[in-house]
């Protein structure tokens, strides 16, 4: 049985998602198409917005900026009333795909894709690539793999088991020293490591650069900025960009101080199980969305069909 603290801790959590989900929705809104206003959130934990679907068929054209997206015969818009258009034929593949999996109800918090789309064009923060890839790097001094506790014995011997390979991995591909540290200071990171990822970083394109870093309370991060948010992991985001980690994997070691106390202590279902799923989907789009930004070729004959 959960104890007395836990099952309050239990109902404090329902209470305040309750409260969260009947927050009056408001904020942005993406256009699509002329005198046509589709809500969309723009904050990372805005009240998820819902809209009656109001289109039969989605398409996708290519024209002179790139792939656009089609509902019916109205194009899609950002928020900031910019033609929604990317760069490569497989990412309006994938947006299309969101919208067009949607069903009688347009649930647009599903819509990781369509978000971080969104977040590239309008660019809310105004950042150049220099300041993307220097809000990446600077995770480094607050990495979670780089954090260890110095007790309980067990989970000692699980973060070195678990995190270790994963550092040893990255100091042999990129040629770096990163280490950890049990200092609630953290590990210190030589200039020589930071520059080297500076400079790896600086060889993915401006849209992966806004998929890798990610949503907060004031903006929605964005490409690798995105990813390392979520996982709050420099290291473990370059893992998943180099193929080194799956998405389930790259969670589970973000939360492997979590999972451990679950373990030992038991989980509100509710919550916990919530928010592990959307921690899934939320590195999932980011980590397609970074792959799919750096797709150079069109996909010939993909085009959705009816």
């Amino acid at each position: 049985m959960r104890s007395g603290a836990m099952w309050r801790s239990s109902l404090c959590l329902r209470d305040g998602w309750r409260r969260l989900l009947n927050r009056p929705s408001g904020g942005p809104t993406a256009s699509v198409g002329k005198g046509a206003n589709v809500p969309f959130p723009f904050r990372a934990y805005a009240p998820p917005a819902e809209r009656k679907r109001f289109y039969q068929n989605v398409t996708i054209t290519q024209g002179e900026g790139g792939f656009e997206i089609n509902l019916d015969h109205r194009k899609l818009k950002t928020p900031q009333a910019k033609l929604f258009t990317v760069p490569s034929e497989a990412l309006a593949i994938a947006v299309a795909t969101e919208w067009d999996s949607q069903q009688d109800t347009i649930k647009f918090y599903t819509m990781h894709l369509t978000t971080l789309c969104n977040t590239s064009l309008d660019n809310p923060t105004q950042r150049n690539k220099d300041q993307l890839i220097r809000a990446a790097v600077k995770f480094l001094d607050t990495d979670t793999i780089c954090y260890r506790v110095e007790e309980p014995e067990t989970l000692v011997e699980l973060q070195k088991n678990e995190w270790d390979p994963i550092l040893e991995w990255a100091e042999k591909r990129y040629g770096v020293e990163i280490g950890s540290s049990t200092s609630i200071m953290g590990p210190s990171i030589p200039a020589r490591t930071r520059e080297v990822l500076v400079s790896h970083l600086a060889s993915y394109n401006m849209w992966a650069l806004q998929g890798v870093l990610g949503p907060d309370l004031a903006c929605v991060p964005e490409g690798i900025e995105f990813v390392v948010t979520q996982l709050k992991s420099v290291m473990l985001t370059l893992g998943l960009m180099d193929l080194r980690l799956t998405v389930e994997q790259a969670v589970l070691l973000s939360r492997l101080e979590e999972e451990y106390q679950i373990q030992k202590w038991g989980h509100v279902e509710w919550a916990h199980d919530y928010e592990l799923r959307e921690l899934r989907a939320r590195t999932a789009a980011g980590t397609l969305f970074v792959h799919l930004c750096s797709e150079s070729t069109t996909v010939k004959h993909k085009l959705l069909q009816e």
